[in-house]
């Protein structure tokens, strides 16, 4: 058969597959494509039907309800935030997705040391407002019955489960206790739950032991989940806290993950190249562990993290009740000051309460504080440092940014091609709050302009494949992350030389430019710059690919 005739015959059988003459539901044209697996850009159009990518290629002429010109701009697949905190935000106003969604993020990972569930009688209370449930599927059925403008994914918090079955005691679970808790991590698996996760530098969370973890990631493991940390140490003993990852993910089967890898504290900034390396060393042995970072050097925590976790064994009501007395506080001071054998970030901001940065106030607090430094609150209070910590601690909760990294170990990191993007923020409706990490609005837009454009840390394609396909494996999301035909249609549209993180330290609610659209299975959800009211995000839950 000539070639002519068999290039003919292929297109009539094609066509006869429905491939040609079916209108489309959009086409992107005119773009430059960057398909998040790290290949050289290319240019076509893409034709997207019932929220799936169908056509790629030059598709000129062809039928679709409507074409988007994005004239030699880049298309992108969706950006996956490895670490977006909380989906409760968008279950009470969805306007807070807003924040995610133009920095091309089109889908959250949720869930650290605490989650949503599993509840109980005794927990219920963190519950949103205004909704109640107990476990990850009545959480989910609340979020699909409201309809959400992105997709979200959930870990089942080790810390959460601890919670519901031990309390916020210094305690090691009984075998009927920790059966208890194995139990309540199948449960969240089997609802959709993609793995278990831990903060283990915030109480209860830092009182679990290494075999307590391995056991409940064992679980996690029998429903093809992962293990994902926000490790023990993350300064002086971060390789030990990294080992006990590694052991964790290797003891019980599964792939682990490391969330927001740093080395704080200035005396620990050249550990973040042992990290990397130690890491590294696992792979190569066939260990499957993976990293993300968000791109500044101020982290955020809570401002009773300064105080060692020891002291909140009891539960941190009954400690909180002893910052009356002068007395603990010199003691406390005493030991803040003189003592680095736990993860103290008074000695990681250089013992200088300038470095702290208050981002936000608990119920009832002085919003002034906001935006301030401990040193600056100090003054406005016209009282000293040491006891506006204190009066802080004891009235928050308060959320603060130290300064305790450097810029060579985020270029460092971004080099490593096993690390993945974050914000380490929750949705945030930049109407109604009033202060935040400028992480929350900038941290994947600040990449692309920081660290690809300005500096040329590394290329976009590299860039967009940490942001999109690398996440996407680890979570098992293998319809999405990459742009090819038949994956999910969550696309990023941007100006590679336009692309701009507008949010800072002193104005940090503020949206990025140069990404006018984002798509999310299919559906416009920022229009040339504007936020539609369309609900097409999903809840993907492990091995499920959402209906259309």
């Amino acid at each position: 058969m000539p070639h002519s005739t068999h290039r003919f015959t292929l297109f009539l059988l094609l066509c006869a597959g429905t491939l040609c003459g079916q209108t489309f539901d959009l086409i992107v044209a005119g773009g430059r494509i960057v398909d998040g697996q790290g290949n050289p850009w290319y240019r076509a159009d893409i034709g997207i039907r019932r929220g799936r990518v169908t056509e790629i290629g030059q598709l000129a002429g062809r039928a679709s309800k409507r074409t988007i010109d994005v004239h030699d701009q880049i298309v992108s697949p969706g950006f996956i935030d490895m670490m977006g905190t909380t989906s409760v935000p968008i279950l009470l106003d969805r306007n807070s997705a807003e924040s995610k969604l133009r920095q091309g993020i089109t889908t959250l990972m949720a869930g650290e040391g605490d989650s949503v569930a599993p509840q109980s009688d005794t927990t219920a209370d963190q519950a949103a407002a205004g909704y109640h449930w107990r476990t990850f599927a009545e959480y989910f059925r609340l979020l699909e019955k409201k309809g959400i403008p992105m997709n979200v994914v959930h870990n089942v918090g080790a810390a959460q489960v601890r919670r519901v079955v031990i309390g916020e005691k210094n305690l090691a679970p009984t075998p009927e206790q920790l059966k208890r808790m194995e139990d309540l991590v199948a449960q969240a698996m089997q609802d959709g739950a993609v793995g278990l996760s831990t903060a283990l530098i915030y109480p209860p969370g830092t009182y679990a032991q290494t075999e307590e973890l391995v056991a409940l990631a064992k679980v996690a493991g029998q429903y093809g989940g992962t293990y994902v940390s926000h490790m023990r140490n993350e300064s002086n003993q971060v390789l030990d806290a990294i080992r006990e990852t590694i052991h964790i993910g290797e003891a019980a089967g599964i792939p682990a993950h490391i969330f927001h890898l740093k080395a704080a504290g200035e005396e620990n900034w050249p550990l973040m190249q042992d990290a990397i390396a130690l890491i590294q060393s696992a792979r190569d042995r066939g260990v499957d562990i993976t990293a993300d970072i968000y791109p500044y050097i101020r982290n955020g925590i809570g401002l009773r993290s300064f105080i060692h976790p020891r002291h909140y064994a009891s539960g941190s009501g009954p400690f909180l009740a002893t910052l009356r007395n002068p007395a603990v506080r010199a003691e406390l001071r005493k030991e803040i000051e003189n003592t680095s054998d736990w993860e103290n970030w008074y000695r990681h901001v250089g013992q200088n309460w300038d470095n702290v940065l208050v981002v936000e106030v608990g119920p009832g607090m002085d919003k002034r504080f906001e935006g301030k430094s401990i040193r600056e609150i100090a003054t406005m209070r016209g009282m000293d440092e040491w006891t506006t910590f204190f009066d802080l601690v004891q009235a928050g909760p308060v959320t603060v940014n130290p300064k305790s990294m450097n810029e060579d170990q985020k270029r460092l990191a971004l080099r490593t091609p096993w690390i993945s993007l974050c914000t380490d923020a929750p949705p945030t409706d930049i109407h109604k709050a009033t202060y935040a990490h400028p992480r929350a609005f900038g941290s994947f837009p600040r990449v692309l302009a920081k660290y690809v454009r300005e500096e040329k840390v590394l290329t976009v394609e590299a860039a967009v494949r940490q942001m999109s396909s690398l996440p996407a494996n680890f979570l098992k999301l293998y319809d999405r992350g990459r742009i090819a035909i038949g994956m999910a249609a969550d696309l990023v549209v941007f100006d590679p030389e336009k692309v701009q993180d507008t949010a800072t330290f002193s104005k940090p609610l503020s949206f990025p430019v140069g990404m006018p659209y984002i798509i999310v299975n299919g559906q416009v959800a920022i229009d040339n710059g504007r936020f539609t009211a369309e609900n097409a995000g999903a809840v993907l839950r492990l091995n499920q690919i959402p209906k259309q």
